[in-house]
Formats: structure tokens, sequence, C-alpha cells
């Protein structure tokens, strides 16, 4: 018997991608020899810690079956949700059976295919024994500007205290069970993990993280992952 928490994943990967403009959701779109999914999905097959990973799918999903990672020992699915969050949500429930409430979730978005081994090594190392988790995040560059109706600028934000957020995000199971049932209680469509805990009164940590990590949400994105995949494989 030991006192030290599993590590666990869940990967939301029931979205459309409207904005791809493809004929399938865009985790499912070719990128070199696989499809942006298995990209996300194998460095946690093949993460040592990681113990079971849970797939979010959308009913009657016809290009998950046959991918590799679908017959993976560690691999199980649960239904998609109406919005991100609910996916999530169906996921940790999925992992209620198997994991322990003080167990380790890492977050991770389907379409972010250039997450690598060390960006979940990085996480879980500067996470270790953190109150409430935390995730892997990008600092603002930019000067970045607040705007209204017209796209006329209000204010110009101080960014040095902006950041990007980026996957895996990394909480423990009962807690961020709780925090995103009590955001969708009260009515908050919450877009990341954080924003739940946020929303509880927690302070999650913030991980820099790598600017490889990009999400996928536009045509030109599967080129600029194309190239990042070439150089971190």
């Amino acid at each position: 018997m030991t006192d030290q928490p599993d590590f666990w994943a869940v990967i939301p990967a029931g979205g459309i991608g409207r904005r791809m403009g493809a004929d399938r959701p865009k985790q499912y779109l070719k990128l070199l020899d696989r499809t942006v999914l298995e990209h996300s999905v194998l460095p946690f097959c093949e993460h040592p810690l990681i113990k079971g990973i849970v797939v979010v799918v959308a009913d009657g999903d016809e290009f998950w079956p046959a991918l590799a990672p679908a017959r993976h020992s560690r691999v199980v699915t649960a239904p998609g949700g109406r919005e991100r969050c609910h996916s999530v949500l169906n996921g940790l429930n999925r992992l209620a059976g198997l994991a322990a409430d003080s167990d380790w979730v890492l977050v991770h978005d389907a379409a972010r295919p250039c997450v690598t081994l060390a960006d979940i090594d990085c996480l879980i190392d500067e996470i270790g024994d953190h109150s409430t988790g935390g995730i892997l995040a990008l600092p603002v560059r930019d000067t970045v500007k607040q705007v209204g109706q017209g796209h006329e600028i209000e204010l110009t934000l101080v960014r040095e205290r902006l950041w990007r957020a980026l996957t895996p995000q990394m909480f423990r199971l009962g807690m961020l069970q709780e925090a995103l049932t009590a955001a969708m209680a009260d009515n908050l469509l919450v877009t990341d993990e954080a924003q739940a805990l946020e929303h509880r009164g927690h302070r999650p940590l913030i991980v820099p993280g790598g600017v490889h990590n990009i999400k996928v949400s536009l045509p030109e994105d599967l080129a600029l992952a194309e190239h990042y995949l070439r150089i971190t494989i």
C-alpha cells in the first residue's frame, strides 16, 4: 500500500473544429504519418508515470476506433458533452472508479499535437505537492489591447502579468470534479480547468511551457505543427 498519488490523463476529443473548414473534426486531420489526436495522446501512453488515459469522444465517432491509441491497454473512453467543460467532467467521472480523489489528473487538449514527454515531466516536477495544481503557460510577449465596439481600443493591458494558458493542466481528481461541477451550477462555462479552480478561490501555479506546444485551430496551424514535430521527434 502506498500513499503516493497516481497520475492519470483526460483528453477531451469530442469537438467539431468548425474553423478548420475540413470534412472531419480537426483532431482527425492527418499530420505527418498520424492524426492530430494520435500525436496528442501517444506521449501520455509512453510516459511511465501515467497510469491510464481517458479519451473523451463524441457519440457515434467513426474515426476514433480506427486509431492505434484506441487499442492501447491503458486507454479507455468516455462520452463527449455539450461544451469542453462537460466533456472534461465526463472524463473525470469515468476515472472515479479507477482513481482516488487525491490522484493527479493531467487534462490535455486533443488539438495540441506537439506536446512532449519533457513537457509532461516539467509539469509534474514543478507542481510537486502544490496544494492546488497548475498549468503549462507562456508569457505574453506582444502588446495586448482591449477593444470595444467597432474594434476601437479601450485599454492597453499590462503584459508583464499576462500568460497564455496551455495544456496539460494538472489538478487533483476530486478537487477538479468539485470545481467543474460548481462552475456549471453557477452557469459558468469555463474554457479551461484552471478557471474552474479560480472560481472556487484556488490559485493554480503557472509552469513555463514551450512555444512548440501550439493548438491547431486554423488550417495554417497544421504546417506550424508539422515543423515543431519534425524538430522535436
